[in-house]
């Protein structure tokens, strides 16, 4: 701990956002860097906790508690205050395969548990976190790290996300050969097609993997296993293969009117979306458009955050989110204690844009969805909600009710659909012959990663269900370690 008076001598500086008028006309990076003489204050606010909680990654009452991946955080912390940048990237590089990802995608729940959260005041540690890897590059210090002997044992990964690049990256440092197999026409998984760019540019992902690719790993994109090609053919030409296919099967809502057009799943109107932007910048028309029209986005998470922001980019001519949640408290509840991840009221860069553009948050809390209606040519054009409560039940358990009289409708030509995903694609699965779990995930023991079939691995989503980018990079990791044991065992 540089010091020692740190976190009372300076406050917290979060990462600055572009202004709403300015980011809206494109699709470029939300964010401005700090200054260097800001991100060093902030690294010197860090007291190097004798329990460092932002780094434990645990869970409390289901909730991730500090980073899965163990950032070594007080460390380069430390390292950045000083001065000695080159130094911290390698602490960042032990732990995380891709900060630049973590450094942009992550919810940080890292700051979540700093002890400085306390009093509502974390130190900006995935500003850090970003800053590192992005002067890292900048400086020329991240270089392709072939692995100096090879074991000739060859893996398939399948799966190009965060859990499958992890794992490809620890494995081909192992020295096996490594293949990564992804089913759409570009490398990145939902870090291309799930996330908009504004949030993490295309060239962030692509730098990365053009690395990998200089290490030794081979991709092979267009090449769907489970459908187009069997799981038995990858066992034949590979010693292991390990599965990070995520969980891509969206929930729907079968409500009244739900056949209607109009009405989408959120994926697939932000991977189309991307898609467009990437093949043609949108000059093929190839996307769902928003541009004029009322829309309405149903879910409470990053997804329907994602969705509003694209549609402002369209040109939407309003927008409504509906989350089933009533509006949670500005500060932490007394069920809601540090370190676990705070549930407090928030707005994401979604409902800043929707806000300045049309003077108010467009979310609207304790909604339920109870049927879609539609137009002379079955097209979709409004929404019927109800508003809810939440009462004490019989049993003294909290329940939701709705509210008598609430009936409201909702100009609606565009309905995305955000409410989650229920887990990996069960066809897939079972043609493969993979056993799933009572939560239709992947049959796997966390830390063993291995599946019912011998030399068959499972890491990601796929195993735990929808989760954290962070999560995903952890279980890549220690699926590789699994699947490497397995290998020089043979």
């Amino acid at each position: 701990m540089g010091k020692p008076t740190g976190f009372m001598d300076y406050r917290r500086a979060k990462q600055p956002e572009r202004e709403p008028a300015a980011r809206l006309q494109d699709w470029n990076d939300l964010y401005r860097s700090l200054p260097e003489t800001a991100l060093r204050e902030q690294g010197a606010r860090c007291m190097d906790c004798a329990v460092p909680f932002c780094q434990t990654g645990g869970a409390i009452e289901g909730m991730v508690t500090g980073c899965p991946v163990h950032n070594l955080i007080p460390e380069w912390n430390d390292l950045v205050f000083r001065g000695h940048w080159r130094e911290a990237l390698e602490r960042l590089h032990m732990t995380n395969n891709f900060p630049e990802f973590t450094g942009r995608a992550c919810p940080a729940p890292c700051e979540g548990s700093c002890v400085a959260a306390l009093y509502d005041s974390p130190v900006a540690i995935k500003s850090i976190e970003r800053a590192i890897i992005d002067r890292g590059f900048e400086e020329g210090w991240v270089v392709p790290r072939p692995p100096g002997t090879r074991t000739g044992k060859k893996v398939a990964v399948v799966g190009s996300g965060p859990a499958g690049l992890a794992c490809a990256d620890q494995l081909n440092q192992a020295g096996h050969e490594v293949t990564v197999f992804e089913r759409h026409d570009r490398i990145g998984g939902l870090l291309t097609y799930g996330i908009p760019k504004m949030k993490i540019e295309q060239s962030v992902i692509d730098r990365r993997v053009k690395l990998l690719k200089e290490e030794g790993i081979r991709f092979v994109t267009d090449f769907e296993v489970g459908k187009d090609h069997p799981l038995e053919e990858l066992r034949r030409g590979f010693d292991a293969v390990v599965l990070c296919i995520g969980a891509t099967a969206p929930r729907d809502l079968p409500v009244e009117g739900r056949e209607l057009a109009g009405i989408h799943f959120a994926m697939d109107f932000l991977h189309a979306n991307t898609k467009s932007l990437l093949d043609s910048g949108h000059r093929d028309n190839q996307y769902i458009s928003a541009k004029g029209k009322d829309v309405l986005v149903i879910g409470g998470g990053d997804t329907a955050t994602d969705c509003i922001s694209t549609a402002m980019r369209h040109g939407c001519r309003s927008i409504t989110q509906f989350d089933i949640y009533p509006r949670k408290s500005s500060a932490r509840e007394a069920d809601n204690p540090w370190p676990q991840w705070p549930l407090v009221h928030r707005r994401d860069s979604g409902q800043v844009e929707a806000e300045a553009v049309f003077g108010d948050d467009p979310r609207e809390f304790a909604v339920l969805t109870k049927e879609f209606i539609g137009d002379s040519e079955g097209r979709v054009s409004g929404v019927r909600s109800v508003r809810l409560r939440t009462v004490e039940g019989t049993s003294g358990s909290r329940v939701r009710e709705e509210v008598p009289g609430s009936d409201q409708i909702w100009p609606a030509q565009l309905v995305l659909l955000a409410i989650g995903f229920s887990g990996p694609e069960q066809d897939v699965l079972q043609r493969m012959g993979i056993r799933t779990n009572e939560r239709s995930c992947i049959d796997a023991k966390f830390g063993e990663y291995a599946t019912n079939l011998d030399g068959v691995f499972a890491a990601g989503d796929a195993r735990r269900g929808q989760s954290l980018i962070v999560w995903a990079i952890r279980e890549g990791r220690e699926a590789a370690a699994a699947c490497d044991r397995y290998l020089r065992a043979r």
